[in-house]
């Protein structure tokens, strides 16, 4: 029978951008980007070791945040490693502007799709409505890169894991994206690129789940406990699909 899809969510990294270049040179950079500024604030941070243990306790959270898929944020880990090094009341906007610096570099290796600007301009002029749902420590990163792109107006939301605690794909971020919408799961379709975090997760909650295989894990094709619903190796694809879909 036909589904009546009335939106689209979209994943934001490796779905609608992607690194252009190898990440380890852009850490290291940001890294000493938000250490240098922090010490022009007056804190007396070490050059050479500070990056190192702020990167550690960073990939400590990423596994922890794997785990239990709560987000608790880059601001959380940087104010309780500087709290050690007996920082314990570092003004906010002094945590905000290091973290403004050190995204400030990563961004740069953030590239648009070709196809994403195409793809949602189509999707909006058939009256799709479009969200999206990004696991990721720093939501106002997230909202820089959108903006920076030119396409928010394409959005009736943005919504990061930062900004309400939960990582996909626990079924509560995906819930609250559909309170966006003021939608019924049957009513949205999920585009990701990773079959775990979000085909699994909107098909937990009874969103149709549209696997994008072109930037995903290699391992993920090897798996074989999720199955999307849909798989595309371009977003170009995706509206014919959806056409497809509601006809069917």
């Amino acid at each position: 029978m036909p589904r009546f899809f009335r939106a689209v969510i979209f994943d934001f990294g490796d779905t609608l951008m992607y690194g252009r270049n190898a990440w380890e040179p852009f850490i290291a950079q940001a890294d000493e980007a938000l250490t240098n500024d922090l010490r022009s604030h007056g804190l007396e941070l070490n050059l050479n070791t500070f990056p190192t243990q702020f990167r550690k306790r960073l990939r400590e959270y990423f596994s922890q945040r794997e785990q239990d898929l709560f987000e608790t944020t880059y601001t959380h880990v940087l104010r309780e490693l500087l709290k050690e090094k007996n920082y314990d009341d570092v003004p906010s906007e002094i945590i905000r502007n290091a973290l403004d610096k050190l995204f400030a570099v990563t961004q740069n290796n953030w590239a648009l799709e070709e196809d994403a600007v195409p793809t949602l301009k189509k999707l909006s002029e058939s009256g799709y409505r479009l969200g999206i749902i990004s696991n990721a420590g720093d939501d106002q990163d997230v909202q820089q890169l959108v903006r920076g792109f030119n396409i928010r107006s394409h959005f009736d939301f943005v919504l990061t894991s930062a900004a309400c605690s939960y990582r996909k794909p626990h079924p509560r971020i995906f819930e609250l994206a559909l309170a966006n919408l003021y939608l019924l799961p049957s009513d949205a379709v999920m585009v990701g690129d990773n079959l775990i975090a979000d085909i699994h997760g909107a098909q937990s909650v009874g969103i149709y789940g549209v696997w994008l295989n072109r930037r995903a894990d290699p391992l993920m094709e090897k798996q074989d406990t999720v199955s999307p619903d849909a798989s595309l190796s371009s977003l170009t694809e995706l509206p014919a699909l959806l056409d497809q879909l509601q006809v069917q």
